[in-house]
């Protein structure tokens, strides 16, 4: 009897969430079709764009330099 009862529990969990994940996908694959999929083009940019640190900050000014001496060596 208790067996039974675990085992009914254990099936409406599984239940529980192979539906829910069936959900959650029908959601998105709608929200894609449609086309709105502002969030993940946003999401796409956040993971594409390198970190904005200390190491590319000094890149950039060494690029402004080395443009600057290229100018100068042109005149």
């Amino acid at each position: 009897m208790e067996n039974e009862r675990v085992l009914l529990a254990a099936l409406i969990f599984i239940l529980l969430v192979v539906g829910s994940n069936l959900l959650i996908y029908v959601i998105a694959r709608g929200a894609i079709k449609r086309g709105d999929s502002r969030w993940m083009s946003a999401l796409k940019d956040a993971i594409s764009k390198p970190m904005e640190g200390s190491s590319s900050r000094s890149m950039d000014e060494l690029h402004r330099k080395v443009e600057e001496l290229g100018k100068k060596g042109e005149k």
